[in-house]
């Protein structure tokens, strides 16, 4: 099975080592230092265990790598749009596009019953541009627990004790090619799933992402010194409360253990992602991971006051560096 993975940062160059140990035919778009690094030396991953290290084909231009059986798009929000303008040398007419990324996802509407289906989503995907270059049938929801970073050019470290991602269709099928890249992973070594309800497993992720997230971008600190505050802590359960209604008003049923979600990252000294990109001067996902729950909770007429208060103070935090221009 040949896939390309879109992407190659912490989190595709991990699930790219994964694929390739699994027997796919793997191919890597990616950019910069990371792929200057893989080009010459391969890509390193080390993780519970052990250390991996693969060559696979890399380039910056999808046009070099053919076409794929599978595509998985890992990139951050904001460069989606790149992704819509290069993708089309890698698709047949039956390639499906898995996209592995936190957040709301652009076809979070396709095939969802109800007043909303096929509503679209313009802060994610501006001008319609993914619509239509990729098309939402193209489309596999995908959602990762795998904390990790790139320390070294070409070098991946992962400190999730247990990796997993979990795909599934916005239809809710359980289908073949969605098992196809779940059981890759699984004879790669990780933990790979396929779920008939994929915007539960993503608001499952959301609810806890959307309150440690914005409480570590506002305190500069990792989940364990952020919820060592009693205030904090609290204003975290409010979040992920008001998260949860969004959620549930729009048919998805996210657990709501939101207690035992902040014990359990009380001892997590892994910087979330977005942290990660505030502090070394990348580009927010604030659209995705913060702006659009938001959209849906005005578009399903939910009231998320603290949600707002934190996600607006995230706002004048990521614009005062430079890095968020909404």
């Amino acid at each position: 099975m040949r896939v390309c993975v879109f992407g190659a940062g912490a989190i595709g160059g991990h699930l790219a080592v994964r694929f390739a140990r699994g027997g796919a035919a793997v191919s890597i778009v990616a950019r910069g230092p990371h792929l200057a690094a893989i080009q010459r030396d391969g890509l390193t991953v080390h993780a519970v265990d052990g250390e991996h290290h693969v060559r696979l084909p890399a380039s910056d231009d999808p046009a070099q790598l053919g076409k794929q059986d599978a595509v998985v798009v890992t990139v951050k929000a904001p460069a989606l749009p790149q992704v819509a303008a290069a993708i089309s040398p890698l698709l047949r007419a039956d390639t499906g596009v898995a996209f592995v990324m936190n957040g709301i996802p652009w076809w979070y509407f396709h095939a969802l019953p109800g007043a909303l289906e096929g509503r679209r989503l313009p802060r994610i995907d501006p001008a319609d541009v993914l619509w239509h270059a990729v098309s939402p049938e193209r489309a596999i929801g995908g959602v990762v627990y795998a904390a990790s970073a790139v320390t070294a050019p070409g070098v991946i470290d992962v400190e999730q004790p247990r990796s997993r991602v979990v795909f599934g269709e916005p239809d809710g099928r359980l289908s073949d090619r969605a098992e196809a890249l779940a059981a890759l992973l699984r004879a790669g070594g990780i933990i790979g799933e396929v779920s008939p309800d994929i915007r539960t497993e993503i608001w499952n992720k959301l609810v806890s992402n959307l309150a440690g997230g914005t409480l570590a971008v506002l305190g500069g600190a990792a989940p364990r010194d952020v919820y060592a505050e009693p205030a904090c802590a609290a204003a975290g359960e409010h979040v992920m409360e008001e998260a949860a209604a969004i959620a549930e008003a729009l048919g998805s049923k996210p657990n709501r253990n939101f207690a035992q979600r902040i014990a359990s990252t009380r001892a997590m000294d892994h910087k979330p992602s977005i942290l990660q990109d505030l502090e070394l001067g990348r580009n927010m996902e604030i659209d995705g991971m913060f702006d659009a729950p938001l959209e849906l909770a005005r578009l399903a007429g939910v009231s998320v006051p603290t949600l707002e208060l934190l996600v607006g103070l995230a706002k004048v935090r990521a614009r005062g560096a430079g890095l968020y221009e909404g």
